[in-house]
């Protein structure tokens, strides 16, 4: 079952609480945080640093898109909007909030939300940096949290690490002053990957495996039950399809298009389905003919599937906008195997089960499915995570590869890219139809990007409304 969340110390280890197990999902979800990027910059365009400087300022395709952003959010309502005092961030937020019919609250602009202090890169090109600074860049590019750089005062500090402590301090405050509150907050590209990490309880270290675009959402869901820390959910990360409704680029490498299968009657009736052969419904087509025209202008030049009927037929009506590409099944995407829980409703298991359905839902990674067939969630991880890393490894260079799955495989996927442990699989969702974009920059041999996870917005709207359902 896949128990949906519901309602609208320095640089050392993560809080234990982040560890520990996955959230309590029996308690409404009732804070939803909105992260979004400032639109197209001057410096963007011009491939110049902008760090914590204030020199840039959005450009009229950056206008654009701030304004789009706010018609896609028209009809959510929002409680607080939080912005980096930056111009290009507060300008974006100003158009975001002025593009919405209705009242819309004041902007707060935080400090905490300030863009990572490059002192004394701030208005260089990259070119610039490559020939002043060339050890100092390419610990940019591959280490970030490693970098130290010296201000014109002589003193030294470490940009990632400073920034990540920020974040937490931003992300702990947040969740004191708005529980129960929808927050759109508007800043940076590396301020606002620092914010994902340290909701997610992850280090620095992590801050180059993740991307952000101009005017990208990410939604984070989060539960503040009782007097346990703060648990959250990924909802969605780098999703432009408000602006673009296309697959997000460009990139180099080699791509993995990550796609959950469109929507079967027992995900809808929330029934335990598993390794039993449930093939798509009516919606489920649909939503596999909505991620095909999204995927459309993908390169696809590979394919694979999970043997199961409803992935292979997603992954069939995915093909259909791309003639001679060959589908191959692997056996490592299979669903969890649920063994005796299989075809049986969520009360029939409570019924039988209770304790053992309560531990699924907040500690997965403590359940071994009873009866034959029946899985741990670090078997499917391990499996599952290897089959991907054999495809990455197959891709030349250039090349985009579509695979489909189901929902605990690509959750399990998701956690392992991202440096969660299969303990937390519900911290990331995955709606039917939902589109993941993992970048191999280097190659399918060399580490992996999360450049976009779970966007449904080809399915309507910025959040996620699928069903979900049983697993």
């Amino acid at each position: 079952m896949d128990p949906r969340f519901r309602g609208d110390g320095p640089d050392g280890p993560p809080h234990p609480s982040f560890d520990r197990v996955a959230p309590r999902l029996d308690v409404p979800l009732a804070t939803r945080v909105l992260l979004l990027r400032h639109g197209l910059s001057t410096y963007n365009v011009q491939g110049r640093i902008q760090g914590r400087d204030d020199d840039s300022t959005l450009t009229a395709a950056g206008e654009a898109m701030a304004r789009r952003t706010g018609e896609a959010l028209d009809g959510i309502r929002l409680d607080a909007v939080l912005s980096s005092p930056l111009r290009r961030a507060a300008h974006t937020a100003a158009l975001v909030c002025g593009a919405r019919s209705g009242a819309a609250p004041a902007v707060v602009h935080d400090d905490d939300l300030l863009e990572v202090d490059l002192e004394p890169w701030s208005g260089y090109s990259l070119q610039q940096l490559i020939e002043r600074w060339p050890r100092e860049e390419r610990l940019w590019r591959t280490h970030p949290e490693q970098l130290t750089l010296q201000r014109a005062d002589g003193s030294s500090h470490r940009p990632i690490r400073e920034l990540h402590r920020q974040a937490r301090r931003f992300w702990e405050r947040l969740c004191r002053r708005h529980r129960d509150q929808t927050v759109l907050v508007v800043a940076h590209n590396a301020i606002l990957r620092c914010v994902v990490l340290a909701a997610l309880g992850l280090g620095p270290e992590r801050f180059a495996r993740l991307r952000l675009g101009n005017c990208a959402l990410s939604v984070l869901n989060v539960q503040t039950g009782g007097d346990e820390a703060a648990t959250v959910q990924v909802e969605s990360f780098n999703s432009t399809v408000h602006l673009e409704p296309v697959a997000p680029g460009p990139r180099r490498g080699a791509r993995i298009l990550l796609l959950r299968h469109g929507e079967t009657d027992w995900n809808r009736q929330s029934r335990f389905q598993g390794q039993i052969d449930v093939p798509l419904n009516a919606t489920g087509r649909r939503q596999a003919r909505q991620a095909a025209a999204f995927l459309r202008r993908s390169p696809i030049r590979r394919a694979y599937s999970s043997p199961m009927a409803r992935p292979r037929e997603t992954a069939e009506l995915v093909l259909e906008h791309h003639p001679g590409v060959p589908l191959a099944t692997c056996e490592g995407l299979l669903e969890i195997g649920h063994g005796l829980w299989e075809g049986k409703l969520e009360q029939e298991i409570q019924a039988r089960w209770p304790r053992l359905l309560a531990t699924w839902k907040t500690a997965p990674h403590q359940v071994e499915m009873p009866g034959p067939g029946g899985e741990t969630i670090q078997q499917v991880s391990r499996r599952a995570v290897a089959a991907l890393e054999r495809i990455a490894q197959e891709l030349d260079e250039g090349d985009t590869a579509l695979v489909v799955a189901h929902d605990a495989v690509n959750k399990a996927v998701l956690c392992h890219l991202l440096g969660l442990s299969p303990a937390r699989i519900w911290s990331v969702k995955q709606g039917n139809g939902g589109v993941s974009v993992i970048d191999y920059p280097e190659g399918g041999h060399g580490p992996a990007v999360v450049y976009s996870l779970n966007l449904t917005g080809h399915l309507g709207g910025v959040l996620d409304e699928t069903a979900a359902g049983a697993l």
